[in-house]
């Protein structure tokens, strides 16, 4: 079964798929049986581990909507680090051209390395366990990707789909999705069963939660993986998750995306030690039961009338009074953990009117859940750094965005490999949001 990207389909299978996510919003996962290759058993402790060291692996085969292809993919479970620094293990998927010499396989060290937009709260939707034969409603979403990266795997190159959010599934904790990502690329270069070349290029790419993963590993690389970053020859993202305060009260009640905004605070919280239940109303109580184990093919459409007042008591209704989620929500902006030394290709939409969100008073016009001012604003601080970079909006919502988006990162990561001018209209990026940092106001 082979992989036949096209735009056209992709955009209609994506529709598709969040239709069926809002019309199936009680269908129950299937029950899994726990994978022993998940777990990492064995005596050395993982804090005397490097990152990127590849923990064990397997063949698969790779399996599409649960649907087996002729594909074969290697899966390694590597060391890498979380969102507090502790060491962790997480899980890669890899395909690899089948060729039997160097010169049979001319593309294997044209590395893309595809984050994908998976967004879930439980680890049992990532992208690993679909491609090892998932049949559950959100293993449509990495069948979906397979028109993002498809191409690439057609073509002989090397292309990495890691687990961005962890083994724990914290969704929308963007520093955790970085060094993940990070770490996938070094367990492929450190893999005897991969065999790249230590000079191998990699492009980074993703959209939606897989833009987090992107941005991230982008801004990170110069100093968690120096080694990594002398690899990297661009990023391309849309549809980026910036500052996840901003877009909370840009998304809070939206008929389709409501309940982004309580997913992020659980995936957040998760990340970083917190017990936001604490803090919860019984109506925050009962919502924090429903999703956090929830695919956002669980949740699009089901929360347009929950707001941040309804999820958390009284005291704290003002989020500047609540310590703990002042801390974690400055992590998780991106721009704080770094610049880019790499060229990067941005698109975002500003539509969201179409899919029923309505421009932030505060923060203007976004796509239906990211908001373009922020994406503008980073992206004019990394200008400022003297990073390269395309920026390019358009009119769209988040989910048509992606097929504007993606013949122009496709042909830009080819313009990368082919060693072509950087192109930079940083001087016409208008400006954006500020990116401040909320301030604790007891």
């Amino acid at each position: 079964m082979p992989f036949r990207p096209s735009t056209q389909r992709l955009l209609l299978t994506a529709v598709q798929t969040a239709v069926a996510a809002i019309m199936v919003p009680t269908m129950a996962s299937a029950a899994t049986t726990p994978d022993p290759f998940y777990q990492y058993t064995d005596g050395i402790p993982l804090t005397d581990i490097a990152p990127g060291t590849v923990l064990k692996s397997r063949t698969i085969s790779v399996y599409v909507a649960g649907l087996k292809t002729s594909y074969k993919a290697t899966q390694i479970v590597y060391r890498s680090t979380d969102a507090q620094q502790q060491p962790a293990a997480n899980v890669t998927t890899i395909f690899t051209p089948d060729c039997a010499t160097a010169s049979a396989c001319p593309n294997k060290n044209k590395v893309v390395s595809y984050q994908s937009f998976y967004d879930s709260l439980n680890p049992e939707d990532s992208p690993s366990r679909a491609f090892a034969g998932g049949k559950r409603l959100p293993d449509l979403l990495p069948a979906v990707e397979t028109a993002l990266f498809g191409s690439y795997v057609k073509k002989g190159y090397t292309v990495i789909i890691s687990d961005t959010e962890g083994q724990k599934a914290n969704f929308a904790a963007g520093p955790e999705y970085g060094y993940n990502t990070l770490d996938s690329i070094r367990a492929a270069f450190n893999s005897p069963q991969i065999g790249l070349s230590q000079n191998a290029k990699v492009a980074l790419m993703g959209y939606s939660g897989g833009a987090i993963a992107t941005e991230w590993a982008a801004e990170l690389a110069p100093t968690y993986a120096p080694d990594v970053n002398d690899n990297l020859i661009g990023a391309t993202f849309g549809g980026t998750l910036v500052s996840p305060e901003h877009n909370l009260t840009y998304i809070e009640g939206a008929p389709i995306w409501g309940g982004v905004m309580p997913m992020a605070v659980v995936g957040v919280s998760r990340s970083y030690g917190i017990d936001i239940q604490k803090y919860l109303t019984p109506r925050g109580i009962e919502v924090y039961n429903r999703i956090k184990n929830a695919s956002i093919a669980y949740v699009l459409g089901q929360y347009g009338n929950v707001t941040w007042k309804d999820l958390v008591v009284p005291e704290y209704q003002d989020r500047t009074k609540l310590l703990e989620y002042v801390n974690a929500a400055n992590k998780v902006i991106m721009g704080t953990g770094g610049t880019p030394s790499i060229p990067l290709q941005i698109g975002q939409g500003t539509g969201g009117i179409w899919e029923g969100t309505q421009p932030s008073p505060k923060w203007g016009k976004g796509d239906g859940v990211m908001l373009a001012g922020d994406v503008r604003t980073l992206a004019r601080q990394y200008c400022a750094k003297g990073v390269k970079i395309q920026h390019k909006e358009y009119g769209s919502s988040h989910f048509l965005t992606i097929a504007n988006w993606l013949p122009a990162a496709t042909a830009w990561i080819d313009d990368r490999f082919a060693g072509k001018p950087v192109p930079d209209n940083c001087a016409s990026i208008a400006a954006g949001n500020p990116l401040d940092p909320l301030v604790y106001a007891p």
